[in-house]
């Protein structure tokens, strides 16, 4: 005669609300994998999903809903900003860090005007970048000292405010100066940025005009001096 126990259904366990879910967005796996590993061996901290450009981290926010996303500038299909600006305006709120090789000085004010609430180069990410994780999740903004004291100098009017050179390019100016310096050809630039060759040309007019300097050749020679001093970026 058959059993009247009714056999339990198998039910998917519901993620715990004490342990903090991160998506990575990197497009080297090993980083992503040592990365991980450092998150992992962390009480309170998981990794719900890893992407290795824009299109697909984008798709892992609206798909896994992370606490924290934790984003590299240098990504094969977009540009970090432009990615933090996506993320900010298809899901308002959502807390990023970046964690990248580029220069603190140069990319984490505009880093954190482009939505992030946290800066941390790759160099020292062992020792700070689970701090830096909790201090963003906390509510907080997490910073070098050094970074840290620069914006407090401005703030109090005790440091002047870099309004000449580099420092007066857009965001998107700047990617393009970028690409100058590594030798990218003006049809490549557009592909690459989705924009047409004309607007790639008024990016390289205006960073002429505010970098005064007065034709295409010393533009090259500036870019490429610029990226060289700063390590290839």
């Amino acid at each position: 005669m058959p059993s009247s126990r009714s056999k339990s259904t198998p039910q998917t366990q519901a993620p715990d609300p004490a342990v903090k879910r991160l998506l990575l967005i990197d497009d080297h796996p090993i980083m992503r994998h040592g990365l991980a590993q450092l998150i992992r061996s962390e009480p309170g901290l998981d990794v719900c999903a890893e992407a290795g450009n824009a299109r697909e981290g984008l798709e892992a926010v609206a798909r896994h809903a992370p606490d924290l996303v934790v984003i590299d500038l240098t990504l094969p299909d977009k540009n970090g900003l432009e990615l933090l600006k996506d993320i900010q305006a298809m899901h308002p709120g959502t807390l990023c860090l970046v964690l990248s090789m580029h220069d603190e000085e140069m990319y984490g004010e505009r880093a954190l005007r482009a939505g992030a609430r946290g800066y941390v180069m790759k160099e020292v990410a062992a020792d700070h970048l689970v701090t830096a994780v909790r201090r963003v999740l906390s509510g907080g903004i997490y910073v070098s000292d050094a970074m840290a004291s620069r914006m407090l100098e401005q703030v109090t009017g005790q440091r002047a405010r870099q309004t000449a050179g580099i420092d007066t390019l857009t965001d998107r100016e700047l990617e393009v100066l970028e690409m100058i310096g590594k030798g990218v050809a003006t049809k490549n630039i557009a592909a690459k940025l989705c924009i047409s060759a004309r607007t790639v040309e008024a990016h390289r007019a205006h960073i002429k005009e505010k970098l005064s300097i007065t034709d295409g050749a010393a533009l090259t020679r500036y870019a490429m001096q610029w990226i060289e001093q700063r390590g290839g970026l």
